[in-house]
């Protein structure tokens, strides 16, 4: 009689057909249709190439909520979960990926006409930060974007804003307009009464120097304030 065949000899791992079929599921709809943790699951794959993810993946949603919120996450967080360099490193390129799409959407055009692109740019960029960060846009005669600076990081409820050194910036890139953006890292961003007061010296000090404050946006987590929109400018 023939030995029969060792069923583990040529075996392959259960999650190596789950690979190909969410590869193809991908592939067929672009995304759509996947959850936040399959999308993860994608990511994964490079970084970890012999594993089955999927539980490192629903982990990951678990613990910081969303697809956005894990790519946007603290590397130092990342890898007390993950403890694989490979993971954090493609976690942060995608992140980086997402960031420079989205700010290619605005850069050099008239931010007024592609606002929406704006919001977008700015929550991809500040929404999930930890910190509150106060970052500043430059715009030229025609509110085409020169410049986008984050001008000062605070800690995880106040950024320090100087309005003399706001001008003055806006003078050395011959800046004729200024929109102000800061995120709220609590999520909620109604504007605060320091806010308020902060906004208004910058509007102030702009006016006799032909700088116009157009406007000042608070990021929060899924949304976002406009205080000419509030009427507060």
């Amino acid at each position: 009689m023939g030995q029969g065949k060792d069923k583990n000899s040529d075996q392959t791992p259960h999650h190596a057909g789950h690979r190909e079929r969410l590869r193809a599921r991908f592939m067929e709809t672009g995304g759509d249709g996947l959850a936040d943790y399959e999308l993860l699951e994608l990511l994964l794959f490079r970084a970890i190439p012999r594993r089955d993810v999927k539980p490192l993946a629903k982990q990951l949603i678990s613990r910081f909520g969303s697809f956005a919120d894990v790519i946007s996450a603290d590397p130092n967080s990342l890898r007390q979960m993950v403890n694989s360099e490979n993971v954090v490193r493609e976690l942060k390129i995608v992140q980086a990926a997402a960031l420079r799409l989205s700010k290619a959407a605005v850069i050099g055009r008239p931010v007024l006409s592609s606002w929406s692109a704006m919001i977008d740019y700015c929550h991809a960029a500040m929404a999930f930060e930890k910190r509150e960060q106060f970052r500043i846009l430059f715009l030229d005669r025609k509110n085409v974007l020169i410049a986008d600076e984050v001008q000062q990081q605070g800690t995880i409820d106040h950024a320090p804003v100087y309005p003399r050194e706001v001008i003055r910036r806006g003078m050395e890139l011959s800046a004729s307009a200024l929109i102000l953006v800061h995120n709220h890292p609590s999520g909620d961003p109604t504007p605060s009464r320091q806010d308020i007061e902060m906004t208004k010296q910058i509007a102030a000090a702009g006016l006799p120097l032909g700088i116009t404050l157009h406007d000042h946006v608070i990021i929060g987590r899924g949304n976002s304030a406009s205080f000419r929109q509030l009427g507060l400018l």
